[in-house]
């Protein structure tokens, strides 16, 4: 290199990195980049925007020239975004597309599309409403999501029912990943990085020289980040922390002229703790505070009660309507801003999900018109959760009181899933047709101790290690479970799984699922009228589903609940059946030879089931949706502006939402629990607009914009729970749909700088996402904090080594300007509890205390080495 070369590339990226911290204004309106998936064809001169493929309709096609809504995320918008799992999405990359944790848990994502947000899906017998594809395989379950992405080529976010070619649970939508296939030609890429809070990572990829018509390609991943909140009591791991890592075999054979046999096994443990749930205001609605007195005799073991004495005036707890709630501990503070040390200690250990499979995909070219394909797959994810996020933040203040409630569950799954498709074209039509079939195991077992304890003046806690296997002060040694003290199990005599265990189980269940449908879709292009294109689909579904809550409280007595003389207790049965149709009728235009419209209307549903935390597993039916679609996809400038735009209306009919309650009744197998319920509650009504545009003005720069508006009203419904005989109603509550923002928006500024020095470049990328204030639990009116997140990447890429090889150095940041909000609050500390015992409904003060939330990942950021060979 000359001299002269080093000044210039000196300047170049001095220039680079001024721009990065120049130009976040710009980057406010910018959006998620629909980079190149598989570009087929390039604009004149290299100087536009390039196709991009897609397989929304289960064919290759043109993305503008495919008449549904999709945004398409390719590997170079992964890279620059440091996207390592499903979860850095979160931040709103593409404006439609939410994703949050199931409560504060990384191991498990909470993923929807267009307002359709499951809210809770997390157990053996529930499903979402936005199914995740993997090469074309349905993933059963939400467990395991946030597994370490492999070498991805494309993710593509199909927007609205997808009921006809994807089938159930797609009614919001799909989120369809596709991975990297062997090439047959020898070529190599390894990644190396180090990060802020301890973060690391390092990937391998390899593909391999064909040989006897087989190419092979190898895939290994890792991901480490310590905790970005610390817990003080040791042995125990901090909160927001994950360690990842995984392997992928992938295999190619081309026997014959038309035969393509791909066959691929991956592998993937991620170790992970939940974010940290704070205090986030205490007493908001400003009750009486009481105080505690020792009403036992002298000498004594004291016994606490809440003042009903007057107190400043204030009767606490008597005849009076004033009601005094618990004064806070000492020890707990209230945080309104990030923690990075919680206030106590303890006992938390990371979860741990595992998932992998196998798949077979198959593709022969029988005649120029058909195509056949076979898509088989076997896939499992195993989940052991501790989740001990709350801490105090969520326990009100009793002296003596067992606090901390550490939710353990331990779900294991396994699916099989095998399509056959016929794909081609005839004169004047393209089609598909095809037939399907799923099946799946899932079962839990779950456990709910309180791992900590306050001490009688609330100024320090005390770890419950009597009551745990191991010591909580080595890491080595942390297998926290409640027992019985004298380890006595109540269940070895009619449940043998839990025969050596000292759990006190507080609910076990399994589920079988069993879906069959055929499907077909059809596009016809009228003869003498090649700008029009009518499509016609359907889809017919058989989906059955049975299963059982077995345990209860760790009681195994269950059903039916009264004892009654000859009867047998059984577990809580349930089985539903449902046959469907899903229609899909499109008509498109061609006004231009790139601008294209059309109009769709499509149906699609979220499969029924049961729901184990209701602690008798009440099944429900399916929710459906009717989706109405109009949209333009427009290329122009000589191909630098890409404008695209989609409004719709979805009305969804038997929308399933959960109540909670607190029985209070000391006759029923669930008495002192929380128990939740599912019902379809009534119809939902959701509306909006997406758009996103590209430009790329000269050859170097790339800016886009994406943005959505959803609107959606909820009904208003009340349940009834049978409680000791009795019929309780609750009154009428308002429903919300959760982490579906008004307004969202995302950009993102693209500049790569030729250094003309072999084929390097300085490589900058800026992206910024906002969403609105939105909610985030079903029932409640609270709304969590608007956000603004940036996002950038700054790369020297390409440097040449050699003829063959090449490095690529970069610098990224995650939250480049550390931007704090809450995604995830509940007052539901902060107001009375309603218990139902079935007569009255008493109002329970004693577990007022304030907002707890869990707030967004402070910035991160580290230094890459790349190097291809």
């Amino acid at each position: 290199m000359t001299f002269k070369k080093a000044v210039r590339l000196q300047l170049m990226v001095g220039s680079a990195m001024f721009a990065l911290g120049a130009t976040s204004a710009t980057a406010q309106t910018a959006a998620a980049p629909t980079g190149d998936a598989a570009p087929t064809a390039a604009a004149p001169n290299d100087q536009g925007l390039s196709d991009i493929v897609v397989t929304a309709t289960r064919r290759e096609t043109n993305l503008q020239k495919t008449p549904i809504s999709i945004s398409v995320l390719d590997t170079q918008a992964l890279t620059d975004r440091h996207v390592l799992s499903l979860f850095n999405l979160a931040d709103g990359t593409i404006p439609s597309l939410r994703i949050a944790t199931f409560e504060a848990r990384q191991s498990a994502l909470t993923i929807g599309i267009r307002g359709i947000v499951p809210y809770d899906q997390n157990q053996t017998a529930r499903d979402g409403g936005v199914s995740v594809y993997i090469d074309g395989v349905a993933l059963g379950k939400t467990q395991g999501l946030n597994a370490a992405l492999f070498d991805i080529q494309r993710i593509e976010v199909l927007k609205g029912p997808q009921g006809t070619l994807f089938g159930r649970n797609t009614e919001g939508g799909a989120l369809s990943l596709v991975t990297k296939a062997p090439t047959g030609v020898f070529d190599g890429r390894v990644v190396g990085g180090v990060g802020n809070f301890g973060g690391r990572n390092a990937e391998i990829h390899l593909d391999l020289p064909s040989f006897y018509d087989i190419s092979l390609k190898f895939d290994g991943v890792y991901q480490h980040q310590d905790p970005t909140v610390r817990d003080p009591l040791s042995g125990s791991t901090g909160w927001n922390y994950y360690d990842r890592k995984g392997g992928r075999a992938a295999a190619r054979w081309q026997p014959v002229t038309g035969l393509t046999a791909d066959f691929s096994y991956d592998y993937a443990k991620d170790d992970n703790t939940p974010n940290f749930s704070q205090l986030l205001s205490y007493n908001p609605n400003n009750y009486a505070v009481g105080s505690y007195v020792n009403t036992a005799a002298a000498g004594a073991t004291p016994v606490y009660v809440l003042q009903t004495l007057p107190v400043g005036g204030v009767n606490c707890g008597g005849t009076s309507a004033t009601v005094c709630i618990a004064p806070k501990a000492p020890i707990q503070g209230v945080h309104p801003n990030r923690q990075y040390v919680s206030d106590v200690g303890v006992p938390q250990q990371p979860s741990v999900d595992i998932t992998h499979g196998f798949t077979s995909n198959l593709k022969y070219k029988l005649a120029p018109w058909i195509e056949l394909r076979s898509i088989t797959a076997w896939r499992g994810v195993s989940t052991d959760q501790w989740d001990n996020s709350g801490g105090t933040a969520r326990s009100t203040f009793v002296p003596n009181a067992n606090i901390s409630r550490y939710s353990l569950s331990f779900l294991r799954q396994h699916q099989f899933s095998q399509e056959f498709q016929a794909v081609g074209s005839i004169p004047q039509f393209d089609y598909v047709v095809g037939a399907y079939y799923f099946t799946e195991h899932a079962t839990e077992y779950a456990a709910t101790p309180l791992t900590n304890q306050f001490n009688a003046d609330g100024t320090a806690l005390s770890v419950r290690s009597p009551i745990f296997l191991g010591n909580v002060n080595s890491g080595a040694n942390s297998g926290y479970q409640q027992v019985d003290p004298a380890c006595n199990n109540a269940l070895a005599a009619t449940v043998p799984q839990f025969t050596n265990s000292c759990q006190f189980i507080t609910r076990a269940s399994s589920a079988y699922d069993h879906n069959y449908s055929v499907f077909g879709n059809l596009t016809y292009t009228p003869s003498g009228l090649d700008i029009v294109h009518i499509t016609a689909g359907g889809r017919y579904t058989k989906d059955k589903r049975r299963g059982q809550l077995y345990v209860v409280n760790n009681r195994s007595d269950l059903n039916p609940i009264n004892a009654v003389a000859n009867s047998v207790a059984t577990p809580f049965l349930f089985a539903n059946s449902i046959s469907r149709f899903d229609p899909m009728f499109n008509i498109s235009l061609d006004a231009t030879r790139d601008i294209h419209f059309y109009a769709k209307y499509a149906t699609g549903f979220r499969a029924g089931g049961a729901n184990d935390r209701s602690q008798s597993f009440n099944a429900f039916g399916p929710e459906d949706v009717k989706s109405y679609e109009i949209g333009m996809k427009a290329d122009f400038w000589d191909h630098k502006a890409r404008f695209n735009v989609a409004g719709y209306i979805m009305n969804r009919k038997n929308t399933q939402f959960d109540f909670d309650f607190f029985d209070t009744n000391s006759a029923s197998p669930t008495s002192g629990a929380h128990i939740e319920q599912t019902l379809n509650a009534g119809d939902s009504k959701i509306r909006g607009i997406e758009a996103d545009l590209t430009v790329k003005p000269i050859r170097d720069l790339t800016l886009t914009a994406s943005y959505a508006y959803t609107y959606w009203r909820a009904p208003k419904a009340s349940y009834s729970i049978t409680v000791g005989g009795t019929t309780v109603a609750s009154p009428a509550q308002q429903l919300y749909i959760v982490y579906t923002p008004t307004n969202a928006a995302s950009g993102a500024i693209d500049y790569v700088l030729p250094v003309h020095i072999d084929d390097a470049s300085v490589r900058l990328h800026l992206d910024g996402n906002y969403s609105s204030s939105q909610y985030s639990f079903q029932l409640e009116p609270t709304k969590t904090d608007a956000s603004f997140v940036v996002n950038g990447r700054l790369a020297l890429a390409d440097i040449a080594v050699n003829d063959h090889n090449k490095v690529t150095l970069s610098v990224w940041s995650r939250n480049l300007f550390d931007t704090t909000y809450v995604y995830r609050r509940s007052a539901a500390n902060s107001a009375p509890v309603t218990n139902f015992n079935g007569t009255t409904n008493p109002t329970n003060y004693g577990g007022v205390l304030g907002d707890y939330g869990n707030f967004n990942s402070p910035r991160t950021w580290g230094l890459e080495v790349a190097a291809k060979f």
